[in-house]
C-alpha cells in the first residue's frame, strides 16, 4: 500500500471518529450543554468557525480550484477535445448549484410539511441558544418532525460526501492533510451544533445517534469513493474523477462563500476579531502549501 492512500485512509478513519466524537459528546456532557447559551460560549464557537472559513477560502482558492481546473485541461489536451466553450469553469459551476438547488428543494420540502408545526423549544429562555445553533442550517427548525430532522440530516451529508470526493481524489500527500484539516475543522463546528440542536428538540436516543453516526459517515463514503475512483483503471476514469473533482470544488466554493463566512461576517458582534480569525486560519493555510 503506497504512502498516499495510507494517508487517505488515515484521514478516512480520523474523520469518522472525531466528528463521532464531536456529535456525541455533547449529549454525555451536561456542562458543555448548560454553556450552551452563554455569551462566551458563543464568541468562540464563532471565532472558531471564522479560522475554519479561512482554512476553507485557502484550501478552496489555493489547492482545490486550481488543481481541479489544472487537471481539467490536461485531460482535455489528452482526450482532444478542443473547444472554445470554459468547460472546466462550467463543472466548477454544476457543482456549486447542484448544493444549492438541493438545499433550496430541501427547505422548500421542509416548509411544505403542514403536519407537527409545533416549535421545537417552547421555552423562550432557550430560543437565542437555539438561533446560534441554527446559524449554520439552512433547513427550517420550527416544525417538530421526524422528516425535518431527515432533510437537515440529508442537506449536511450532501456538503459532507462531495468534501469527501475532494480528499480521496487528491494526488498528493500535502494536499490530502490540508484539505482533511479545513474539513475536520468545519465539521467539527457542525457537528456539535447538530447535536445540541436535536438534543433540544427532545428527540429519542435511538434517532439522535443514528443522525450523529449517519452524518459523520458521509465524509469518509465520499473519501471512499474518491479512491475508487483514483485506484479505478479503466478507460474514461481520469475524465470522471476530473468531473467529480470539479463538482467538489464546487461545493468548497459554496460553503466558503455561501455559508460560512456570510454567516459569521453578516452578524454585527465582534467584527474586527472575526477579521483577525479569518485571516489567522487563511494565513496558516497559505504557508502550509507554501512550505509543502
Amino acid at each position: 500500500m503506497d504512502y498516499l492512500l495510507e494517508a487517505k485512509l488515515c484521514c478516512l478513519f480520523g474523520l469518522l471518529v472525531l466528528t463521532l466524537l464531536c456529535g456525541l459528546g455533547p449529549s454525555t456532557l451536561a456542562c458543555f450543554r448548560n454553556a450552551a447559551g452563554t455569551e462566551g460560549h458563543q464568541m468562540w464557537m464563532s471565532f472558531i468557525s471564522c479560522i475554519a472559513g479561512g482554512v476553507f477560502l485557502a484550501a478552496c482558492l489555493l489547492d482545490i480550484v486550481p488543481d481541479f481546473l489544472s487537471d481539467m485541461k490536461a485531460e482535455m489536451e489528452n482526450q482532444q477535445i478542443k473547444t472554445n466553450y470554459p468547460l472546466p469553469e462550467f463543472i466548477l459551476a454544476i457543482g456549486i448549484l447542484l448544493v444549492l438547488i438541493v438545499e433550496r428543494v430541501v427547505l422548500e420540502c421542509s416548509h411544505g410539511m403542514t403536519e407537527e408545526t409545533t416549535p421545537l423549544i417552547q421555552d423562550h429562555n432557550n430560543s437565542h441558544d437555539v438561533e446560534h445553533g441554527r446559524r449554520h442550517f439552512h433547513v427550517d427548525f420550527n416544525a417538530h418532525s421526524s422528516f425535518r430532522s431527515f432533510v437537515l440530516i440529508l442537506s449536511l451529508s450532501l456538503h459532507s460526501i462531495f468534501e469527501g470526493i475532494a480528499i480521496g481524489l487528491q494526488s498528493a500527500q500535502t494536499e490530502v492533510l490540508q484539505i482533511t484539516i479545513a474539513i475536520l475543522i468545519h465539521k467539527s463546528i457542525i457537528a456539535v451544533s447538530l447535536s445540541l440542536l436535536l438534543l433540544q428538540s427532545k428527540v429519542q436516543a435511538r434517532w439522535f445517534v443514528l443522525s450523529m453516526v449517519m452524518f459523520a459517515l458521509m465524509s469518509p463514503i465520499g473519501i471512499g469513493i474518491g479512491i475508487g475512483v483514483m485506484q479505478s483503471q479503466s478507460s474514461g476514469s481520469t475524465m470522471v474523477q476530473c468531473i467529480l473533482e470539479g463538482l467538489a470544488a464546487g461545493t468548497f466554493v459554496y460553503i466558503t462563500f455561501l455559508e460560512i463566512l456570510p454567516h459569521e461576517l453578516n452578524s454585527n458582534k465582534w467584527r474586527l476579531p472575526k477579521v483577525l480569525f479569518i485571516l489567522i486560519g487563511f494565513s496558516t493555510m497559505a504557508a502550509l502549501r507554501f512550505l509543502g
